[in-house]
């Protein structure tokens, strides 16, 4: 099983992203990084379900929020 990791301006947005949310409405920023782990553990479970984005990179939406996982 492959290690998943975040570069850090992809960690920095996320977490920017989760504080904004969490200051639109109280728990909304938790659900958001819910999401976002949601998604990862599913490219983990399966990561050739996704479509490729280029060469060997696949793209993975996150439900619920315009954000994306490559």
């Amino acid at each position: 099983m492959k290690t998943v990791r975040f570069l850090q301006p992809a960690e920095n947005e996320m977490l920017e992203a989760a504080f904004y949310y969490e200051q639109q409405s109280g728990g909304l920023g938790k659900d958001f990084l819910n999401k976002v782990q949601s998604a990862v553990d599913d490219i983990v479970q399966h990561p050739t379900r996704w479509p490729k984005a280029r060469a060997s990179i696949r793209r993975r939406l996150v439900h619920r929020f315009p954000y994306v996982i490559l």
